[in-house]
């Protein structure tokens, strides 16, 4: 297999690692494979695949789209990220806690990320790349954030004064999310 499951947290996040083979001439490795993750019952349709590039200190996020519901496979191509995923999902266990971890170009992790996570990383290197794969096309006008420093949730992370967009620096709280009907497209209850 390409990619070796090892975590699993808040109830659909995977992380990933691959089975690299390298020697003095550089490495090989299998980013993704359909068939494994078919087995495992993960999507295997991704219609679009995006690429960013950040300056240490960026923090983007956190990002969702609801509607076609977006999940992501995310890894890190160059530099390192400190990424951060929150579970947005209505009456989910796990609403409203996060999880975090270090992906980077040296450990070549993949992580899985479900629809009904809001994504967000701070770049902890110049020049970080970020690699994601997605389950539906980008639809700006059902797409939104959550508000990266929301005290509700206390995201540690690894620097309080972070480079941001203004719309991240604007974006709603988790309370405000929950109290609009689009939040039902992440109902807990109707994913199980």
């Amino acid at each position: 297999m390409g990619l070796k499951k090892i975590s699993e947290h808040l109830n659909g996040l995977i992380l990933f690692e691959p089975k690299v083979f390298g020697d003095d001439r550089g490495f090989f490795m299998e980013s993704f494979r359909a068939d494994e993750f078919a087995k495992l019952g993960l999507p295997v349709d991704f219609p679009q695949d995006n690429h960013s590039k950040s300056a240490v200190g960026v923090l983007r996020g956190l990002h969702f789209q609801w509607d076609k519901p977006l999940g992501k496979l995310i890894r890190v191509t160059a530099g390192r990220a400190f990424i951060t995923e929150v579970d947005i999902r209505k009456n989910s266990p796990t609403l409203g806690q996060y999880f975090s971890c270090e992906l980077s170009a040296e450990n070549k992790r993949a992580l899985w990320v479900p629809a009904g996570f809001a994504n967000g990383f701070y770049s902890l290197e110049d020049g970080t790349e970020m690699q994601y794969k997605c389950t539906a096309v980008w639809n700006p006008q059902a797409e939104s954030a959550i508000l990266w420093n929301d005290p509700s949730i206390d995201i540690n992370w690894p620097d309080s004064s972070a480079i941001l967009s203004d719309k991240d620096a604007k974006a709603q709280t988790l309370a405000q999310w929950l109290e609009k009907d689009e939040s039902e497209f992440f109902n807990y209850n109707n994913q199980k």
